[in-house]
C-alpha cells in the first residue's frame, strides 16, 4: 500500500500524464452529458472522454468496445469475437455499475441477470460521438451510474441541403461492410437517416495454447436502420421522431466442463427503439423544456445444438426478452438575466422528472448430460425520479457545480448528490478540479424475481447497491517552440467506496443478499504533445486497486478481471498533406481471474497474463469528397486473453472508402 501511495504521489507531482478530458482530433467545446447543460470540458469537475466522429473515422473505428479501449480509467473486457459477452470496468467499479445512454435515454437490456449492457454487439456507423463521463454520477442519471455514463450521441442533420456519406470496405479474414446515410436541412425539417450491413468471418475465442481448440471461427453480421427526425415549426421549437432497427446474428464459444470448442453455439439479437418529443425555448431563450418518450425491446435468443463429440452432452434453447418505457421532462432555467448576482456568470438551474418501466421475461432451457436446467422470470418494475441541479462560475475563475436526484425504486428510495468545482489557474495554464458523490444501482429483475431448476430463488428484498466517492485532478497546457499547444498533461485521482454490494450464497437456499462491499482507487492520467505540425503523441496511464469483502475469490482479494496497470501510447504522423497514420499500442496488465489450464480445465483462482496489443489506421484524402482507409488491428497477433479462456482475435485488415457528398 505505500508503493501504491507513492506511485499515486509521484504521477501526481510529475505530470507525466494528463488531461482525461478529450480523445477527438478535433476538440469539442462543450459536453452535454456531465451536467445536462452544454458546457466547456474545461469546467467539468469530472473525467470526461469525448470520441467524435472525425476520431472514429481516423482510428477505423468499426466497434464501441474498439472505441472504448484507450480511455483512461476504461477497461473493456470481452468474452470472443463481436457479437459475444462484452463487460466494460470504469475505474474497477463492476460492469453493471457504469450507465449506458442513447441521446440521453438508459438503454440496458432488463432481461439480463446481472443488469448489465452488453458492450460487444453496438457498432458506430449512426453515431455522431461518445460522451464518457467517469465517477458516480447517480445524481443526474439514477440507477446504473456509480462507476461512470456512456452517452452514444446519434448522428443529425445539422447543414442547409441533402448530404450523402458512405463508407464500403472489405478484408481479412472475409470480413465486409458497408453503410451509407443521408442527412442535412430542408426548411423546417433535419433528418439523419442510416442503414448498415456488415459480415465478418472472425476468429475461434478459444486459446490457441489449449488443447481443445478447433480453429473454427466464430462469426457475426449485422443490419442497422436509423432514422433520426426533427421538424422545427418556430424558432426555438424543434420536434423529435427517433426510430432504430439493430439485428445481429454470431457464433460464440460455450466451454462447459470439460471444456469442449462447441462451434454449433450462436446468437441472434434485436433491439428496436423508439422516441417522441420535442424541446422548447421559452421567456426570450431563458428557459429550454423538453418532454421524452422512448420506448426499448430487446429480443435475444441463444441455441446450442447437442454435438455428438461434446463430452458435455449440453445443448440449450434460452431466450430473453424485455421492455422499457422511458418519460423524461428537463428544463434548463439560465438565471444570468433573471437573477443577476455580481461576480456570477453562466448560472443554470435544472430540474425535471423522469418514469422508467422495465419488464422481463426470461426463459432458459438446457440440458447436461441428460439432466434438464431450467431458469425462468417473469417480473416488471418501475422508477420514479425527480432532479435538480445548479451551476455557475465565480469571478471567471471557480466553476461550481451541483446535483440533487430523489429515485423511488420499487420499495426503496434512494437519494444521491454531487458537488464539483473547476478552479481556472489562468497565470499558469492549469484547471485544478474536485468533486465528491453518491450513487446507487437497483437490483436487477432476475435479482429479485427469477428462479431455476437447482433451486435458486430470487429476493425481492434485495436493496440498491450504494456508493460514495471524490475525484481530484489538474490539466496543464504547456506552451511551448512558439506553440500554445505544444503539450498538455494532467491526472486525476479517484476513491470510491461501494456497500451493500449483492453477491450468491446458498443458505438457507440459493438467492442474492446484500453482502458484499469494495474499495476502488487510483489514477487516471493522460498526455499529448504537439511537437511539429506533422506529429503528435497522446500517452495514457490508468493505475486501479480494488479490494473486495464478500465476494469471489476470497475476503479482501483483488476484484475480477480489474487490471492494476493499463496504458497506451499513439502517434500520429503526416508525412504528405493528404496521409494520415495513427499508430495505437495498448499495454494491460495482469488481473485476477477464474483460470483454465492448456487442456482447457478450470483450476481455481490465480492471476491472469498481460498483454500488449497494436493497432494501425492510415487515411488518404484522394478527392475533398473521397477518402480511402487502411485499417489493421492486433497486427502482431497477440495471443493475450482479456478474460482467460478468451483469446484476442487475431490479425485483422480492412480496406475501404468514404464519400461524403
Amino acid at each position: 500500500m505505500r508503493e501504491y501511495r507513492a506511485l499515486t504521489v509521484l504521477v501526481l507531482l510529475s505530470a507525466t500524464s494528463a488531461r482525461a478530458e478529450d480523445l477527438s482530433l478535433n476538440i469539442p467545446e462543450t459536453v452535454v452529458t456531465a451536467t445536462r447543460v452544454p458546457t466547456p470540458v474545461v469546467d467539468i469537475p469530472a473525467g470526461v472522454t469525448v470520441i467524435d466522429r472525425a476520431s472514429i473515422e481516423a482510428h477505423g473505428y468499426n466497434t464501441l468496445t474498439q472505441a472504448l479501449a484507450d480511455v483512461p480509467g476504461v477497461h473493456v473486457s470481452p468474452s470472443g469475437g463481436q457479437g459475444g459477452q462484452a463487460s466494460i470496468f470504469i475505474r474497477g467499479t463492476n460492469s453493471n455499475q457504469v450507465l449506458v445512454l442513447r441521446d440521453g435515454m438508459p438503454i440496458t437490456d432488463g432481461s439480463d441477470p446481472t443488469g448489465a449492457f452488453n458492450f460487444g454487439i453496438d457498432t458506430l456507423s449512426d453515431i455522431e460521438r461518445i460522451e464518457v463521463i467517469r465517477g458516480p454520477m447517480a445524481a443526474l442519471y439514477g440507477s446504473g451510474a456509480i462507476g461512470g455514463v456512456i452517452n452514444l450521441i446519434s448522428r443529425r442533420g445539422t447543414e442547409p441541403g441533402i448530404h450523402w456519406s458512405g463508407d464500403i470496405a472489405g478484408g481479412y479474414p472475409a470480413l465486409i461492410r458497408g453503410s451509407v446515410t443521408a442527412s442535412g436541412i430542408e426548411g423546417p425539417v433535419d433528418f439523419a437517416l442510416t442503414a448498415e450491413s456488415q459480415s465478418q468471418r472472425g476468429y475461434d475465442a478459444i486459446p490457441q495454447r489449449e488443447s481443445v481448440y478447433t480453429g473454427v471461427p466464430q462469426g457475426f453480421r449485422d443490419r442497422i436502420l436509423t432514422l433520426n427526425l426533427g421538424y422545427t415549426p418556430v424558432d426555438g421549437t424543434r420536434l423529435l421522431l427517433f426510430l432504430r432497427v439493430d439485428t445481429a446474428y454470431f457464433g460464440f464459444n460455450t466451454l462447459g466442463d470439460p471444456t469442449f470448442d462447441d462451434s454449433n453455439s450462436n446468437g441472434h439479437t434485436t433491439s428496436l427503439l423508439g422516441r417522441i418529443g420535442g424541446t422548447t425555448h421559452l421567456f426570450d431563450g431563458r428557459l429550454e423544456s423538453s418532454v421524452f418518450v422512448g420506448q426499448l425491446q430487446d429480443d435475444r435468443k441463444y441455441q446450442e445444438p447437442l454435438a455428438p463429440a461434446d463430452p458435455n452432452q449440453t445443448s440449450s434453447d434460452s431466450r430473453y426478452h424485455s421492455y422499457r418505457t422511458d418519460v423524461q421532462w428537463n428544463n434548463t432555467l439560465h438565471l444570468d438575466d433573471l437573477v443577476p448576482v455580481p461576480g456570477f456568470s453562466g448560472t443554470a438551474m435544472t430540474f425535471g422528472y423522469e418514469y422508467t418501466g422495465d419488464t422481463a421475461k426470461v426463459r432458459v432451457n438446457e440440458n447436461f448430460a441428460g439432466y434438464p436446467f431450467g431458469q425462468s422470470a417473469s417480473a416488471s418494475m418501475t422508477t420514479n425520479a425527480a432532479y435538480v441541479g445548479l451551476q455557475t462560475t465565480l469571478l471567471q475563475r471557480l466553476a461550481l457545480t451541483a446535483q440533487l436526484r430523489q429515485d423511488w425504486v420499487d420499495n426503496d428510495a434512494p437519494t444521491t448528490w454531487r458537488l464539483g468545482g473547476v478552479y481556472d489557474l489562468k497565470e499558469i495554464a492549469t484547471h485544478l478540479k474536485l468533486a465528491y458523490g453518491t450513487a446507487f444501482r437497483a437490483p436487477s429483475l432476475f435479482d429479485r424475481y427469477g428462479i431455476d431448476t437447482s433451486g435458486y430463488v430470487g429476493n425481492p428484498l434485495l436493496k440498491p447497491e450504494q456508493s460514495q466517492g471524490w475525484e481530484a485532478g489538474f490539466t496543464t497546457d504547456i506552451p511551448a517552440a512558439g506553440r500554445a499547444d505544444f503539450a498538455t498533461v494532467g491526472a486525476t485521482y479517484f476513491d470510491e467506496r461501494i456497500r451493500n454490494l449483492i453477491v450468491g450464497v446458498f443458505a438457507p437456499v440459493d438467492t442474492e443478499i446484500n453482502l458484499g462491499s469494495a474499495h476502488v482507487h487510483g489514477v487516471e492520467s493522460e498526455a499529448t504533445l504537439h511537437p511539429l505540425r506533422w506529429l503528435d503523441l497522446r500517452a495514457t496511464y490508468t493505475l486501479v486497486d480494488t479490494t473486495s469483502v464478500g465476494q469471489p475469490p476470497s475476503e479482501g482479494s483483488q476484484l475480477l478481471r480489474r487490471p492494476q496497470n493499463e496504458a497506451s501510447f499513439e502517434v500520429t504522423v503526416r508525412p504528405l498533406p493528404a496521409l494520415r497514420i495513427i499508430n495505437t499500442l495498448t499495454y494491460t496488465g495482469s488481473a485476477h481471474d477464474y483460470l483454465y489450464d492448456n487442456n482447457g480445465i478450470g483450476i481455481g483462482y490465480g492471476v491472469g497474463q498481460h498483454g500488449l496489443i497494436d493497432n494501425i489506421a492510415a487515411t488518404y484524402t484522394l478527392t475533398p469528397a473521397v477518402e480511402l482507409y487502411l485499417n489493421g488491428w492486433n497486427i502482431f497477433n497477440s495471443r493475450f486473453e482479456p478474460v482467460n479462456g478468451y483469446q484476442t482475435p487475431g490479425p485483422t485488415v480492412l480496406a475501404g472508402a468514404r464519400i461524403h457528398l
